[in-house]
């Protein structure tokens, strides 16, 4: 089973460089030209324990929107690529604090997208990083990656906190989820 997976995607908007390597767990190397989003991903994959790495640029100028959910489309991508070949754990959960904040994360790996997503930041935005921007990256990230993904920012005082809680959480979730489980079926139906 492979446990490594490169995409990309170019558009007149964004372009994409992303792989993902679920063996190794140092060398993470992440530049998307959003400092915050760089430093959520590098959390996210640091306490998944898996490496990542993302060139990518965007029209910025415009806003952030299209890098961070075309970012998520392309992650998505390459968990949905170790996905096809099945064997996985499937079910996972975690649960992060952060200071004030605390975050929930519980992932599906069973081929059927969905997201719920709950987050009520008390401030718009973590510096100039917009955080409605987030859900927009979960969102492409569970659609494309064919996973059900639960996340809940259960309470916090500084959306920094909240954010960085969740994507750890979701790391942590992540890497359990696609841990190798062998050649067992992944459902009682045999298929995924």
């Amino acid at each position: 089973m492979s446990r490594v997976s490169r995409q990309s995607r170019k558009t007149a908007e964004t372009d994409i460089q992303l792989s993902i390597d679920l063996t190794r767990r140092d060398g993470s190397s992440i530049q998307t030209t959003v400092p915050f989003f760089d430093h959520m991903l590098t959390a996210m994959s640091f306490h998944g324990g898996f490496q990542l790495t993302v060139q990518a640029d965007g029209d910025t100028d415009v806003d952030a929107h299209h890098l961070i959910e075309d970012t998520g489309l392309v992650l998505g991508d390459a968990f949905s690529d170790v996905l096809s070949e099945g064997g996985l754990v499937r079910f996972a959960h975690a649960m992060v604090p952060m200071d004030d904040a605390l975050a929930e994360a519980v992932i599906d790996a069973g081929g059927r997208p969905y997201l719920v997503y709950n987050a009520d930041y008390p401030q718009s935005h973590a510096g100039s990083f917009d955080l409605s921007l987030i859900r927009e990256f979960f969102y492409a990230f569970a659609v494309r990656s064919r996973c059900n993904v639960h996340l809940h920012a259960r309470y916090g005082e500084n959306g920094h906190h909240m954010a960085e809680a969740m994507f750890k959480a979701f790391g942590i979730a992540l890497g359990k989820a696609f841990a190798p489980r062998g050649t067992a079926a992944m459902s009682t139906k045999g298929l995924v």
